[in-house]
This record gives structure tokens, sequence and C-alpha cells, in this order.
């Protein structure tokens, strides 16, 4: 069971829902089921993720459009899931930018958005850093340089998502997904949907389970 607060209800994109039904996703109403969140389409001609619905936060974090979630959003994303032919069966994480790193997370935690932990990679001017926040079952990943650079506020970037069969995704998809190759996680593996080929404008990430312990 699920014990972080602020569940990731729902994820608005502006995007067509044919071209994520073209990628293996399951849509019915206009909308995707993964997990325990809903993917909605909002057509208003903004691309990207526009907004995120979550339990107990509403507002502008840094740049980055939170609505809190209502009766309405918590009954939709109580709705049957529905199998996806691409084999997704989960959000890992929901991705972040900032050119400021220091600045967001602060911004997050006086939201009461719990961080997990930090990460630094790299060096000199290929230095990156990021930083990890539970959405209830979801996990928020910041990421920007290791050094604060001048920029305006973060934004929401991506989904990485879980995949239950790589290989059967890999078939059913073909050239849209890459091959799957080494994740960062040990024991994972990892492939890209090919967004801009089916004008998604969300960058999208595959990614094989945990392994067991």
């Amino acid at each position: 069971m699920n014990s972080h607060p602020h569940q990731l209800q729902s994820v608005e994109i502006g995007d067509s829902s044919d071209s994520w039904g073209a990628a293996g996703f399951a849509v019915i109403d206009g909308a995707v089921r993964i997990g325990a969140t809903r993917i909605a389409f909002i057509p208003t001609g903004t691309r990207g993720i526009t907004r995120v619905i979550a339990d107990e936060v509403d507002g502008t974090i840094d740049g980055m459009p939170f609505g809190a979630a209502n009766a309405d959003s918590l009954e939709l994303a109580a709705q049957p899931n529905p199998p996806h032919t691409n084999r997704v069966i989960g959000i890992d994480h929901l991705v972040a930018m900032s050119t400021d790193v220091d600045r967001t997370i602060l911004a997050l935690q006086s939201a009461d958005i719990e961080l997990r932990r930090e990460r630094r990679f790299g060096e000199g001017d290929d230095a990156k850093r990021q930083a990890f926040f539970w959405l209830g079952d979801v996990i928020l990943e910041l990421g920007g340089p290791g050094v604060a650079q001048p920029g305006g506020g973060a934004a929401l970037w991506g989904l990485a998502l879980t995949c239950d069969d790589l290989d059967l995704a890999k078939d059913t998809l073909g050239d849209l997904l890459s091959d799957p190759k080494p994740a960062v996680q040990p024991g994972r593996q990892i492939a890209t949907i090919r967004t801009r080929d089916l004008d998604i404008s969300v960058p999208i990430a595959l990614l094989s389970p945990h392994p067991a312990r």
C-alpha cells in the first residue's frame, strides 16, 4: 500500500489522444489510465505537460503548474485500468527540469512534497544533478545542471513508464520503439518511444520492472 502523500492523480497533456493510441496506449473516453494516474489530453493549443493534479497540492511551484485533486478527478482516476498493447503497467517517474535545482527543491519542499534523495554525476561543465520526490506512488525526478544557471522556472518535461515486457513492446511497436538497452538502475532495461514520429509532445521512456529482491 502506498504510504506517501500527494498521490499523482492526473497529468494533463496538450496532445491528441489518437497519437497516444498509435503508441500502444488504451484510450478510453479520450484519456489514458496508467496505474493510479490518468493521462488527460487537453486541447488548449499548448503542447507538452500543461498541468498535473495531485492530492493536496495546488498552485504553481517554481513555474510548474499543479492543481489539487477534487471529487471529479478522484472519480476519474479510480476508473478501471485497461491493458495497454505496449505493455505499460505503471508510471515509474515524472520528469521535471530546472536551471536551478536548489531553488526548485526548496519550492517543492515548501509545498510539503517529500524529498527522497539526491544524486550528482559528471564533472566540470558536464556536471549534472538530480533530486527525487514522492507524489504518492510516483517519483518526481528533478534534473538540472550541477551549478545553477540563469533562466526561468522549472518545467514538467517527460514520463518514464514501467513496462512488464520490453521485448513484446518492441514486437508491437516496431520502429516506433528504440532497442532496449541497460538502464542507469542496475538490473533494468530502457527503451524510448519515438514520439516525434507520432506527434507526441512529451518524451516517453519505457523501463523494465525493478528486479526481484
